[in-house]
C-alpha cells in the first residue's frame, strides 16, 4: 500500500542549475546590513536576482552581522567546563562558551567535543569557531541565535530593496559522522522547501517511494559549497538559480530528525 504523503505533489527537476558567486562582499562588522551589502555586489558583479533565486550566504557573515562575538578573555570557566577541558585538551574558556551553546554532550575524547547545539543540531564545539575571524585568538564567533528567523529578515530585506521573490539559506560546514570531510548543510531557511516529501510518488518503474524525503536546502547549501569554499575564498554570497520545487516554504528545523526517532544519540 502507497505511504500517503502530506505534501504530495510532483518534483519538478531542473534541467540547468547555475551558481553565480558574487565577488566584492567586504569583512563583514557588527550591525552590518547584508541585503545593501548584496545589492552593491550585485551591481559590482553587473548581475541581478530574479524571482525565484535562492541567495546562500555562509554563516559567518550572517553571526558577525549579528555581533556573535564572544571574547575569551572575560569569560570564567565553571568546574564542570575545567573538567571536561582537561580530557578534551581545549581552552577551559572555550569549553564553557561551547556548553553554554549546546543542550548536552553527545561525545568527548582528545581534541574531540560532540555536542546536540541549542538548536538540535548535533556538532563538533555547537559551531563555536575561531577560523575567518580576527581580533586575535581569544576571539571566537557564535551560530546566529536563530537562523531561520535570519533567513526570514535578509528574505523580506532583498525583496524590499530589489524587487523579487527569492529564497534564502543559511550554510555552514559542520563534521560528518563517519564520514571525512565536511560538506555545507542549511542551518537556516527562509522562502523554499528545506525538506521535500516524495513519499507516495513513483519510482521509475512505478514502485511507491515509501521513505523518500529529499534535504532540499541541504543539496543547496552543498552546491553553494563548491564556490563559498572555507578558507580564503572570501566568496561567501552564492546565488543559485533554475531551482523548481513545488512544495511549501518550511524552515531549517524542518531537517533536523527528531531524537525519539534517532537509533544512535
Amino acid at each position: 500500500m502507497a505511504v500517503e504523503s502530506p505534501q504530495a505533489t510532483i518534483f519538478p527537476q531542473a534541467n540547468d542549475i547555475r551558481l553565480i558567486s558574487l565577488r566584492g562582499i567586504p569583512v563583514i562588522m557588527p550591525g552590518a546590513n547584508l541585503a545593501a551589502l548584496i545589492t552593491a555586489a550585485l551591481r559590482l558583479n553587473s548581475t541581478t536576482l530574479q524571482d525565484g533565486d535562492v541567495v546562500a550566504v555562509a554563516q559567518k557573515v550572517v553571526s558577525k552581522a549579528e555581533d556573535r562575538f564572544v571574547d575569551l578573555s572575560v569569560i570564567v570557566p565553571s568546574k564542570r567546563a575545567l573538567t571536561l577541558a582537561a580530557v578534551v585538551e581545549k581552552d577551559p574558556r572555550l569549553v564553557e562558551v561551547i556548553l553554554g551553546e549546546s543542550r548536552r554532550i553527545v561525545r568527548h575524547s582528545k581534541g574531540v567535543l560532540i555536542v546536540v547545539q541549542r538548536l538540535g543540531m548535533v556538532m563538533a564545539n555547537a559551531g563555536v569557531d575561531a577560523s575567518n575571524v580576527d581580533g586575535g585568538d581569544s576571539r571566537v564567533l557564535l551560530l546566529p541565535q536563530a537562523p531561520d528567523k535570519s533567513a526570514a529578515c535578509l528574505r523580506s530585506r532583498l525583496r524590499d530593496t530589489c524587487g523579487v521573490d527569492v529564497g534564502v539559506v543559511i550554510t555552514d560546514s559542520p563534521g560528518r559522522a563517519w564520514r571525512r570531510g565536511s560538506v555545507n548543510i542549511a542551518i537556516g531557511v527562509a522562502g523554499l522547501a528545506a525538506l521535500v516529501d516524495r513519499r507516495g510518488q513513483g519510482d521509475l518503474f512505478g514502485r511507491p517511494l515509501r521513505s523518500s524525503q529529499i534535504g532540499h536546502a541541504d543539496q543547496i547549501a552543498a552546491a553553494a559549497g563548491l564556490i563559498q569554499g572555507q578558507g580564503d575564498e572570501g566568496l561567501p554570497v552564492v546565488v543559485v538559480r533554475g531551482l523548481a520545487v513545488e512544495q511549501p516554504e518550511g524552515q531549517a528545523a524542518d531537517l533536523i530528525r527528531d531524537e525519539s526517532e534517532d537509533l544512535f544519540l
